[in-house]
């Protein structure tokens, strides 16, 4: 059998990738080296962007659900951690952290303009990624996506017109192959990607694990003279990050980490007689940070960690490659269903680029102030006086959160939302934008006032919903057009006529009404 698109990797990015296709109607299979969910402890929560993406498309009930059994883990840890007398200090609200300072929710301006519109997706952020990937997992069945697990890729042909993949199952034809396959990349190696970037200076290690002494650590991120550590916010959960240029002979993942090793890394860095008895999960990581220089060669692509690497300092790694995916998905099942030309395709590395480039040089910045020497401490001290400040936790918060990314979009009206996330309007109905995105089309919101003529998108009924209601809010355009990842493509004031504006931004993102063949590049 033989499918529009092959992913390579079933991580939470190549099945959110596999349920974007899905819903744009194409057809694929996921190949999984591994047999079931890695337990391996990971990334442990979301951003702004990726709840976003995840809301619309109708998982947010499962995402809370998550959220609350991770704050019950995270509140038991804390009481544990308690006085046994005295007072018991309400610790103050997390909103993140850069390089191991921590961000306070009290000292956020909430007012700022790039915080405020997102709806309920605000309200969620603690989800590990063992619990996102289950709900992807049982999104992607519920789409009818085939997920071999048990499978690895080792080489593939692309003739131009197909990609013959060549697994431990056998052989795997496709239209087209997506590398999700991690820093590792087979799919990126094969293919012949150029991947530069900078070499290590940490070997860490994250764990949950059985310990004795650990009632002599601080709580949360502590700097010594040797490194970083932060110890919970979980039962168990300690990080180390040692500054010995990613040793070689600490820094493979392929060779298990003992119980030896990682007290020996706790005691290094944290200068406690600390007893590490079991280790439940444990990842060992350096900050290693490469990028390929694109993220397509011929009907090859990559998403996620196979197109991008760095230390995990920040939570961003998980939601990078989710953005990925987003941004990829729909474009893909566009061109799989020859309702637009190849050339879109050209738009996912010149939009995911720039935001994968920041990534890098943001978690290279917080290695930069971890670093034990006097020069790092000292130049850290100056940052820690601005965290502290309002302004100066409400510009860290954007940057960590994601609301600041935006896509630089060919023509465009010049509206200020053009580029970016739409903001989750509620409309007369009581309905949000986000629930008119589940299906995965794009959307055309008008109100009342707008000029602009309904039957201006015919022939695009496959592609994009429309509604036509008032929207709760005074600032909001008259009429706006959404991408299926979210983003507004074209927007217009309640007074505006931008007729030709509207035309090209249809053209460029949705290709030409069905009873207009597309050109296939």
């Amino acid at each position: 059998m033989s499918y529009d698109v092959v992913v390579a990797g079933g991580g939470p990015v190549g099945l959110m990738l596999a349920c974007e296709l899905r819903l744009g109607g194409a057809s694929v299979v996921v190949l999984e080296r591994l047999t079931g969910i890695d337990p391996t402890i990971k990334a442990g929560s979301l951003n702004t962007p990726s709840v976003e993406a995840l809301y619309r498309r109708g998982l947010l009930p499962a995402l809370k659900e998550v959220q609350e059994r991770s704050m019950e883990l995270m509140k038991a840890f804390m009481r544990k951690q308690a006085p046994a007398e005295g007072p018991r200090r309400t610790p103050p609200r997390f909103a993140g952290h850069f390089a191991g300072m921590m961000l306070s929710a009290e000292r956020l301006d909430a007012d700022d303009p790039e915080l405020s519109g997102r709806g309920p997706a605000a309200e969620i952020g603690l989800v590990p990624q063992q619990q996102l990937e289950q709900i992807l997992a049982e999104r992607a069945a519920e789409l009818g996506v085939e997920v071999r697990r048990g499978v690895e890729v080792t080489g593939f042909a692309d003739d131009g017109e197909q990609v013959t993949v060549t697994t431990t199952g056998g052989p795997v034809h496709g239209r087209w192959l997506v590398g999700c396959d991690g820093g590792r990349s087979t799919v990126r190696k094969l293919a012949g990607f150029e991947f530069p970037g900078t070499d290590p200076e940490i070997t860490a290690y994250q764990a949950i694990a059985e310990m004795e002494g650990a009632e002599h650590l601080g709580v949360g991120w502590q700097a010594t003279p040797t490194g970083i550590y932060s110890h919970g916010p979980v039962p168990g959960r300690i990080l180390v990050a040692r500054f010995d240029g990613g040793a070689p002979g600490r820094s493979d993942k392929t060779t298990p980490v003992t119980t030896e090793e990682l007290q020996d890394a706790v005691r290094y860095v944290t200068g406690a007689d600390v007893v590490v008895k079991e280790i439940k999960s444990v990842t060992r990581f350096t900050d290693n940070a490469r990028q390929a220089t694109t993220y397509r060669l011929g009907r090859v692509l990559l998403a996620g960690d196979a197109a991008h690497v760095h230390s995990p300092f920040g939570g961003q790694g998980l939601n990078l490659g989710l953005g990925d995916a987003v941004n990829l998905g729909w474009k893909l099942a566009a061109v799989v269903r020859g309702q637009a030309p190849e050339g879109l395709l050209d738009t996912y590395t010149r939009e995911r680029h720039p935001i994968g480039a920041w990534v890098l040089d943001w978690t290279r910045a917080q290695i930069a102030l971890m670093r034990p020497d006097a020069h790092a401490r000292a130049a850290r001290a100056v940052v820690s006086d601005l965290i502290e400040t309002v302004s100066g936790t409400t510009y860290f918060v954007k940057k960590i959160s994601g609301v600041w990314q935006r896509y630089e979009m060919p023509g465009g009206s010049g509206h200020p939302l053009v580029g970016r996330s739409a903001p989750d309007y509620e409309f007369e109905d009581g309905s949000r934008l986000a629930d008119h995105l589940h299906d995965g089309r794009g959307l055309l919101v008008r109100q009342g006032g707008s000029g602009l003529v309904g039957a201006a998108v015919d022939g695009y009924g496959d592609r994009i919903a429309t509604v036509t209601a008032a929207i709760r809010d005074p600032h909001a355009p008259g009429a706006m057009l959404v991408r299926p990842d979210g983003v507004v493509a074209w927007a217009q004031g309640p007074h505006d006529l931008d007729a030709e504006g509207f035309a090209d931004a249809l053209e460029t993102w949705f290709g030409t009404p069905a009873d207009v063949p597309a050109a296939l590049g």
